[in-house]
């Protein structure tokens, strides 16, 4: 079963612009997303989106966001699910990104958005939004307004996995995918955002493939973790990129206190005075 249409964007996630569904590897096979370009292709964002909405490489993920689409919660049983890999979202000149984990089940997986109609978005959009980051600080649905200035928000695991839980096998098919897009961002990124160890072991290896120089021994993720990441400079304008690390934004995190709103936005903060965007100041 197929959900949604990755050609058009049909649910508002502006991941049309071309590309169409990728063909399965057949059973049991995976092949390395990205295509015969491979990491670094010279696509724009939103054709990388588009491909990256039609990726089937992962088989238990693939079945997996395809059975919570098809069977959906009780709450949102009227709802056509997305059901396929949710892309990044934000502007393709950001100079922020902040990289999470996963989609929600029945959160991205729904409304094909990042973090869009779930518990998490709603204290990440709150706080982007309470720093003026944007635009509003709600993410119910893709087509709802919400607008990011300056930061993009994307993933190292692009579909649903049972029980939040990516397979080390399932992480390192995906990565292509966000050396890809550290490779289109890499004019104007400035500074990253990774919510959690597990974005954190995820992302740097991605970095170090796009060209940054991560230290040996590799960074330790902890909430505030702050490491410049060299690179020699490049005739895109690239240079050294600030790496911020944050708890995650997950309910366990939230509802236990072990993530405030206020911690979320004070990393965020920084990270973004580090790239270079305006912010509001902290309103206590």
């Amino acid at each position: 079963m197929v959900i949604g249409d990755p050609g058009n964007g049909g649910d508002g996630t502006g991941a049309g612009g071309g590309g169409g569904e990728a063909r399965p590897t057949g059973p049991g096979r995976r092949k390395p997303p990205g295509g015969p370009e491979g990491p670094g292709a010279p696509d724009g964002l939103e054709r990388l989106d588009a491909r990256i909405a039609g990726c089937r490489a992962c088989p238990r993920l693939v079945a997996w966001r395809e059975e919570v689409a098809a069977t959906k919660r009780a709450a949102f049983a009227d709802e056509t699910y997305w059901g396929r890999p949710v892309p990044g979202f934000g502007p393709a000149d950001a100079s922020l990104l902040v990289i999470g984990l996963a989609p929600a089940a029945h959160g991205g997986n729904r409304t094909g958005r990042m973090f869009t109609g779930d518990r998490s978005g709603d204290v990440l959009y709150a706080a982007l939004h309470d720093i003026g980051l944007a635009s509003q600080a709600t993410a119910v649905r893709a087509d709802d307004g919400l607008e990011l200035y300056g930061v993009r928000i994307t993933s190292p695991v692009h579909c649903a996995p049972p029980a939040n839980k990516p397979t080390p096998e399932e992480r390192d098919t995906c990565r292509p995918w966000l050396v890809q897009e550290l490779a289109l961002m890499r004019p104007t990124l400035r500074a990253v955002v990774v919510l959690g160890a597990f974005g954190w072991q995820a992302a740097l290896p991605a970095f170090a493939a796009s060209g940054w120089e991560v230290p040996r021994p590799r960074p330790v993720f902890g909430h505030g973790a702050h490491v410049t990441l060299d690179r020699p400079r490049d005739p895109d304008g690239a240079g050294p990129l600030e790496l911020f690390g944050c708890f995650h934004v997950s309910q366990r995190n939230t509802f236990t206190g072990r993530l405030t709103p206020a911690m979320l936005r004070e990393v965020l903060r920084t990270a973004a005075r580090t790239a270079g965007l305006p912010t509001r100041p902290d309103r206590g």
